[in-house]
């Protein structure tokens, strides 16, 4: 969904660039504050910050911008107070043999100005309990926001020889800092512990329960 929302410098105008609202969870609790990216339409992923307009005086804050060729988008607000701000985060420092895509990205959760990473990812043996293999997306917290789900794409699958990276659904809990060995370059820590919880098939059997796409 696109939106165009009053700039902060000149609010009896409308700001130039566009304004990308998430699917759901884009209003704070206070019901003042409405969040969006700065992704141009079309499939491009490529906003370099996560913003927030005030509805009632028209002020629109930076919450996050990303840095070292990143990009971030498709934000989240948590349903308590203080606000926490999710999204997705691209890679940084991309290059051919890493760079944004379904498998290739993280959640960050921003809160107070800081950033931290929402999931670990660990693509070599032996995985890391709590740790990705690929990429997260589509964060949405639990009405309480004590849980996230995300949907999920597998690095690992997707680089195997019957090409089987399924979109699954997860769910990332407060219990512990997850921190693999790193043995790649692109591995890294998480904050929260993540786990699947569908189970897809690359070819469901007519009239059963299998699925090959979750949502």
């Amino acid at each position: 969904m696109l939106a165009r929302l009053p700039c902060a410098r000149k609010t009896t105008h409308f700001s130039p660039c566009h304004h990308q609202l998430t699917n759901s969870n884009v209003w704070a609790a206070d019901s003042q504050w409405l969040v969006f990216d700065v992704r141009p339409s079309g499939a491009s992923f490529t906003s370099e910050t996560i913003e927030r307009v005030n509805v009632s005086t028209g002020a629109i804050e930076v919450l996050y911008r990303a840095t070292e060729g990143a990009h971030v988008g498709v934000v989240t607000v948590s349903p308590d107070l203080p606000p926490r701000y999710l999204c997705i985060h691209a890679p940084e420092h991309p290059d051919d043999t890493w760079r944004y895509d379904f498998h290739h990205r993280r959640g960050v959760i921003v809160q107070n100005g800081r950033a931290q990473n929402l999931d670990a990812c660990d693509i070599t043996l032996p995985f890391t309990p709590g740790a990705l293999r690929g990429g997260s997306h589509m964060y949405m917290f639990s009405p309480d926001g004590s849980r996230i789900s995300f949907t999920y794409n597998d690095h690992v699958m997707h680089e195997s020889e019957v090409k089987a990276d399924l979109r699954n659904v997860g769910v990332a809990v407060p219990l512990r800092a997850v921190i693999p060995e790193k043995q790649h370059p692109c591995e890294y820590d998480g904050s929260y512990f993540c786990v699947l919880v569908s189970q897809t098939n690359v070819a469901p059997r007519p009239s059963s329960d299998e699925i090959n796409r979750a949502y």
